[in-house]
């Protein structure tokens, strides 16, 4: 192979890869294409396109999706090449804070860059407040461990509470839900696993 065939295979394996990435990172966000366009300023057809493998964005592009992200050029490009061997989830990195209900506050404990079948998270709630969340796939469950406070948790028609140091683990292909029973700020450690 020569050297120029050597160039234009890395060029297309980041690609697939870039396109690969943005499809995981924005559905670990919940954001769809449009979302994504928004946050851009690329067009929804042209992101489509690059998660189809169908596009080699340009630097611009590339640098305004990382953006949107909450990475730069240069780190959304490295996500894209693969995982290292250590990835460090800093408790002050933005990126891993989602936006949720009032009262409550998702942090993914999971590198954001990976495709993955199991999801770690650390929830806080404020007393008298609760996630609720629609089913997930089918064979889905979630694995919770109080660590502060009392939660109530649902799944489907059941429910239970549990108190610090519990752990519990239901369906999440129903409509479930956790919520704060207590009179303290709740903190739960989350492990959500799809089949």
């Amino acid at each position: 192979m020569t050297e120029e065939a050597d160039q234009d295979e890395a060029v297309r394996e980041l690609t697939r890869n870039l396109g690969r990435r943005m499809k995981v990172m924005r559905s670990e966000r919940d954001w769809s294409l449009s979302d994504l366009a928004t946050l851009s300023g690329v067009s929804r057809s042209m992101l489509s396109e690059i998660e189809r493998e169908r596009a080699n964005p340009t630097l611009s592009v590339t640098s305004r999706i990382a953006r949107a992200f909450g990475f730069t050029m240069q780190e959304f490009i490295s996500l894209a090449e693969g995982p290292p061997a250590i990835q460090t989830i800093r408790s002050t990195d933005p990126a891993q804070w989602f936006p949720s209900a009032p009262g409550c506050q998702i942090r993914t404990l999971s590198p954001l860059n990976l495709e993955k079948l199991a999801e770690f998270y650390e929830v806080t709630l404020e007393p008298g407040r609760e996630l609720r969340s629609q089913p997930h796939i089918a064979g889905a469950r979630e694995f919770l461990t109080v660590r502060e406070s009392q939660v109530r948790v649902e799944s489907g028609s059941d429910a239970d509470t549990l108190f610090p140091g519990d752990s519990t683990t239901y369906r999440a292909d129903l409509p479930h839900a956790i919520v704060n029973t207590g009179d303290q700020r709740a903190v739960v450690l989350l492990v959500v696993l799809y089949r």
